[in-house]
C-alpha cells in the first residue's frame, strides 16, 4: 500500500514561510512608510528661514528618522508618538471639513443648487489625516502687518488666477515675488476707501466715516473676495467678518488671512451661519452673486437674523440700478420681499441701495395675518447655530431690545468694557463681567511678559482664542495691533453674543472637528482648558493637536493654559509635532491651583520635495 504524499509534511513549512513574509511586510509598512514621511522633514535653517541650529537639527532629524510609538501611560492610550509622517505636498492647503475630494469619495448626495457642497462635511474618524500638513515649496514667514494689507509673498499662496481673472477690477496684481492688493473689488475698481466713504456719505454720517461715531462696529461682508472692503474698514475702527466659500474663486479667504484681515470660510446655503442673532450693525454684498429670492427669501432672512435692530444691508448689484427686464423683475420682487420683512430704504444712489432693519417689533405685529415670510415660532432659538438649518421666518427682538428700541450698546470703544445687556441671558452679573475682564487683563500681561524675549510688537497679527467665554482675553489685547477670532465651543453656553456685543467677533465651533480655515492662518493660539474639554467629550486630544498645528503658522505660538497632566501630555508630543517649548510656568492667578501655562513655538520646516523645487 502506497503511503501518503509528502504534502502533509510541507504544509507547516509553507505556513511558516507565509507568516515570515507577513511579518516582514508589516515591519516594512510600519517602520519603512513612517520613516519615509519623517525623513521628508528638513528644517528652515537650511534656507535661512529660521529653525534650529545645525547641531540640534541633525539630532532632531536622526531621532525622527524612525517613526514609531513607545509605550506610555493612559493619557495617550498607552502610546506616545516620536514623529508624525508628513502629508503629501498636494495636501498643503487641506481643509478637512471643506474637502471636495472627500465629498466625491464618500459619494455624498448633495444639492448643488443649495450650495451644500460648500458647507461643512467632516471626515469620519477612520478617514482623518494623521499627518503634518506641509507648507508650499519655498514658504516664507509672512510679511508683517500693516504692510501685509497691501502685499503678500507669492510663494506662500502660489495662486495667481484671480489676478488674471479680475485684472480689470484691481483685486490683486502679481509683481515679482509678491502679490499686491490695490484695494479694488468687483464693484469698487478704484478703491475700497472711496467706496466706503461714499456709503457713509449716503447715510449722512459725520465726516464720511462709516462707523458713525462708534455706533457701527461689527460688519459682515458676504462674498468678500480678497477682503479689501474689510481691510480698509479697520482704519475706521470697524471689525468685519469677511465671509466667502471655497468656490471657483479659490483661496480668496486664504489671501485675506495672509493679509492679516479677519475672515472665515462659510456659505449661505442650508445651515445657519455660526454667529448668534443680532451680531452685526451692517451686512454688505457687492456683486456677491447670491440669489436672494430663492426658497421664500431664506438667505435674506438669515441676514435679518444676524443684523442688530436698526442694522443696515448695503447691496451693490445690477438689480439696484439696471433697466433690463430681468434686473427690473428681480428688483421689484426683492423690494416687495424686504418690504414684507419691514425693511426700509435708508439710501439709494447710483449702483448701491442701503436698506435698514426696524428698531422694534411694531412693524412685525402690524402686518396682515398670513403675510409671508412668517414670524418664527416662539420656541425657535435664534442663537442656536452650529449645524442648525436656516428657517424662512423673521426672528423678533427680545423684550429688552423692543423696549429700548435697539440693542442698548455703548459706542465703540466704550462698548468693549461696558457690561453687555445680554449678560442677563446667562444669569451673569455686572460684577462677574468686570471681574472676568480684570482677570484676563492680568493674565494677558503675564503672557506677554513670558513671550517678550521671543516676540516684537509686529510678530503676531492673527490670533485665535479657542475657548473665548466672554471675550475678555481678546479685550485685553485691544492696545495691540492684532485681531482675535473668538471661538465659543458649541457644547457650552453660547456666550458669543456677549463677544459681539463687546465689539469683537468670532464663531461657534466644535473642537472635535477641524476649523473652517486654511492651513497656516494664525500667528498665536490661546488654548485655555480646551484640551481637557475635548478629552472629557471623548474626542481625540491627538487630533486636536494636529489641527492646532495645521492652522498655526510656522514660527507661530500656542499659549496652553490647562491642568498639569494635560501640559505633560502636550510635552510628549513636542518632538513629533516639531514644536519647541518656550516657557512653562504655574498659573498663580488661576481658580484651579493645578493649572499650568505652557508656551510653545512651531518650527519652520520644509519637505525635501520643496527643497528640490528650489534648487
Amino acid at each position: 500500500m502506497r503511503g501518503r504524499p509528502d504534502g502533509g509534511k510541507k504544509k507547516p513549512v509553507i505556513v511558516l514561510i507565509c507568516i515570515a513574509a507577513v511579518v516582514l511586510v508589516f515591519v516594512y509598512l510600519f517602520f519603512g512608510s513612517s520613516n519615509h514621511g519623517a525623513s521628508a522633514i528638513e528644517y528652515g535653517r537650511k534656507l535661512g528661514l529660521g529653525g534650529d541650529d545645525d547641531t540640534t537639527k541633525k539630532d532632531e532629524a536622526s531621532s525622527s528618522s524612525t517613526s514609531f510609538y513607545v509605550e506610555d501611560d493612559d493619557e495617550t492610550n498607552g502610546f506616545t508618538p516620536r514623529s508624525f509622517p508628513v502629508c503629501d505636498d498636494r495636501y498643503s492647503e487641506l481643509i478637512p471639513c471643506l474637502d471636495r475630494n472627500l465629498i466625491y469619495q464618500l459619494r455624498l448626495k448633495l444639492d448643488l443648487s443649495l450650495m451644500e457642497h460648500y458647507e461643512r462635511h467632516c471626515p469620519p474618524h477612520e478617514r482623518r489625516f494623521n499627518c503634518l500638513i506641509p507648507p508650499p515649496p519655498g514658504y516664507k514667514v509672512p510679511i508683517k502687518w500693516p504692510k501685509s494689507r497691501d502685499e503678500v509673498w507669492k510663494v506662500n499662496i502660489p495662486h495667481t488666477h484671480l489676478a488674471h481673472e479680475k485684472s480689470d477690477q484691481n483685486w490683486m496684481v502679481v509683481k515679482g515675488d509678491k502679490i499686491n492688493f490695490p484695494g479694488g473689488g468687483t464693484h469698487f475698481h478704484y478703491g475700497a476707501d472711496k467706496y466706503i466713504a461714499s456709503m457713509a456719505n449716503m447715510l449722512n454720517f459725520p465726516n464720511n466715516i462709516l462707523n458713525n461715531g462708534g455706533r457701527l462696529r461689527t460688519f459682515l461682508d458676504v462674498g468678500c473676495g480678497v477682503a479689501s472692503f474689510g481691510g480698509y474698514l479697520l482704519a475706521s475702527d470697524i471689525m468685519t467678518m469677511s465671509l466667502a466659500p471655497n468656490d471657483v474663486h479659490q483661496n480668496q479667504i486664504q489671501f485675506a488671512l495672509e493679509r492679516g484681515i479677519p475672515a472665515y470660510l462659510g456659505v449661505l446655503g442650508t445651515k445657519r451661519l455660526p454667529y448668534p442673532s443680532r451680531s452685526f450693525e451692517l451686512a454688505h454684498c457687492s456683486r456677491c452673486r447670491i440669489d436672494w429670492l430663492q426658497r421664500d427669501g431664506i438667505l435674506l432672512l438669515e441676514l435679518d437674523r444676524v443684523l442688530r435692530p436698526g442694522g443696515y444691508f448695503a447691496y451693490s448689484s445690477p438689480e439696484a440700478y439696471a433697466q433690463d427686464e430681468e434686473d427690473l423683475r428681480i428688483w421689484r420682487e426683492m423690494s416687495a420681499l424686504v418690504g414684507r420683512m419691514c425693511w426700509t430704504i435708508a439710501a439709494k444712489r447710483n449702483q448701491t441701495v442701503i436698506w435698514q432693519k426696524p428698531m422694534t417689533n411694531d412693524c412685525y405685529q402690524e402686518r396682515e395675518p398670513g403675510t409671508l415670510p412668517p414670524l418664527c415660532n416662539s420656541d425657535s432659538d435664534p442663537d442656536a447655530v452650529y449645524g442648525v438649518n436656516m428657517e424662512a421666518c423673521i426672528s423678533q427682538y427680545s423684550e429688552h431690545d423692543h423696549k429700548t428700541k435697539g440693542s442698548g450698546l455703548a459706542p465703540w470703544p466704550a462698548r468693549l468694557t461696558s457690561p453687555p445687556p445680554r449678560l442677563a441671558d446667562f444669569g451673569y452679573s455686572t460684577d462677574m463681567f468686570e471681574k472676568d475682564t480684570e482677570t484676563w487683563r492680568r493674565r494677558v500681561d503675564a503672557y506677554w511678559d513670558l513671550l517678550s524675549p521671543a516676540i516684537q510688537s509686529d510678530t503676531v497679527r492673527n490670533i485665535m482664542d479657542m475657548k473665548a467665554n466672554m471675550g475678555s482675553f481678546a479685550a485685553a489685547l485691544n492696545d495691540k495691533d492684532v485681531w482675535v477670532m473668538n471661538v465659543v465651543p458649541e457644547d457650552g453656553p453660547n456666550t458669543l453674543k456677549l463677544i459681539y456685543d463687546r465689539g469683537l467677533m468670532g464663531a461657534v465651533h466644535s473642537w472635535c472637528e477641524a476649523f473652517s480655515t486654511y492651513p497656516r492662518t494664525y500667528d498665536l493660539l490661546h488654548a485655555w482648558d480646551i484640551i481637557s474639554d475635548v478629552k472629557k467629550r471623548g474626542c481625540s486630544a491627538e487630533d486636536l493637536l494636529l489641527e492646532m498645528d495645521r492652522i498655526l503658522r510656522p514660527t507661530g505660538f500656542i499659549l496652553i493654559r490647562d491642568k498639569q497632566s494635560v501640559v505633560d501630555l502636550v510635552k510628549k508630543y513636542l518632538k513629533a509635532l516639531h514644536w519647541e517649548a518656550v516657557e512653562t510656568k504655574a498659573a498663580t492667578d488661576s481658580d484651579n491651583d493645578s493649572d499650568v501655562v505652557l508656551i510653545v513655538q512651531k518650527k519652520l520646516w520644509l519637505t525635501s520635495e520643496s527643497l528640490r523645487d528650489l534648487e
